[in-house]
């Protein structure tokens, strides 16, 4: 969902040391905000950023946004969100920072701040992980490898947005030495409660289709070159008798251009603990064909963005979600919760 295009005409190029080069995406899925991507032939994702510390940004307490930006660089990167599915609480904010020519920026630290549209103390610094999306070579499909544009890495920041509403949104970047901010396009809104289940709900029993449905023709199912290796299992066969990776995704259908990376990350975690839980992997259009609309599976989970990944434990409740981006450290850590 890297949404939206750059917020002024003035920002000054960077000159971060590794820049990811790709495009802008802009695509609408189930009224979701834009998913976004990056990738490259030549450069690699491998090599993360120093970490963000707190004390190595400036402290919000009793400042406003307003007071935030003008105490840095205003001419910074763009901040695109990943996510759209914001609740009251702590969050998983997942971004991207790309600069004025769309290249996505992949070695600087950075944190986020937030505040209630309109005005109002600002809350933060939280400090943002760098997230790889990169995965060992056999796993990589073609379907990735072939799409320059594909996802190559996230910035993830665990954001507590507190009471529900509309919420503006700033980055502070270290660059070159200097901070930067670091502005999306639009401000982003917290909702109380959203539709798609969460933690600690049942997950809803659905039929997911194995090669048996079809024939045999995973073409049907899935859109990812290869297929992908997680159509054994029938969801409903082992919801609440053992844990379950539930992934949503279309990988050469898909609008954010993140499908394909994640599906390779659903891939490799499944080769190095598939003993753990069953992988399932759930395209998202009927008859794989976007004028024929979305599968009945999509809207039994009530998702309005994709992709999506749900992680079940052995009584049938959701133990971990994701949405948008993620690596593979973070579905590893997602199972544990399921397993543990």
């Amino acid at each position: 969902m890297w949404a939206g295009q750059p917020y002024a005409t003035s920002v000054r190029p960077v000159t971060s040391r590794r820049l990811l080069r790709g495009t802008l995406c802009a695509a609408l899925l189930l009224g979701a905000g834009a998913i976004g991507c990056g990738g490259s032939d030549s450069e690699s994702a491998d090599m993360p950023p120093p970490p963000a510390k707190p004390e190595d940004f400036p402290k919000a307490r009793g400042k406003t946004l307003v007071d935030l930006l003008n105490g840095v660089g205003q001419e910074g990167p763009i901040l695109s969100p990943s996510v759209s599915q914001l609740e009251s609480g702590r969050n998983r904010f997942g971004f991207g920072l790309f600069d004025r020519a769309r290249a996505q920026i992949a070695d600087a630290p950075a944190a986020v701040y937030v505040a209630r549209a309109g005005g109002g103390e600002a809350r933060g610094p939280f400090p943002a992980r760098y997230e790889s999306l990169d995965v060992k070579p056999q796993f990589r499909s073609r379907t990735s490898s072939s799409d320059p544009d594909s996802a190559r890495l996230v910035y993830a920041a665990d954001v507590d947005f507190g009471k529900p509403g509309n919420y503006e949104v700033l980055g502070i970047v270290r660059l070159d030495g200097r901070l930067v901010a670091a502005r999306p396009s639009s401000g982003v809104k917290v909702q109380r409660d959203v539709k798609v289940p969460e933690v600690g709900e049942t997950a809803p029993r659905i039929h997911t289709p194995t090669p048996a449905d079809v024939g045999g023709d995973l073409s049907r199912i899935d859109t990812r070159d290869p297929p992908s290796d997680m159509h054994d299992t029938d969801l409903a066969d082992v919801l609440g008798k053992k844990p379950a990776v539930l992934q949503f995704a279309t990988p050469a259908l898909c609008q954010s251009r993140v499908c394909g990376p994640v599906v390779d990350i659903a891939e490799q975690v499944k080769a190095e603990r598939g003993d753990d839980a069953a992988f399932i992997h759930m395209e998202v259009y009927n008859d794989n064909e976007i004028a024929k609309g979305f599968r009945p599976q999509v809207g039994a989970y009530r998702l309005r963005s994709e992709p999506w990944l749900f992680v079940i434990d052995a009584q049938g409740k959701i133990a971990a979600r994701l949405e948008g981006a993620f690596s593979a450290r973070e579905l590893d850590q997602a199972l544990d919760r399921a397993v543990r």
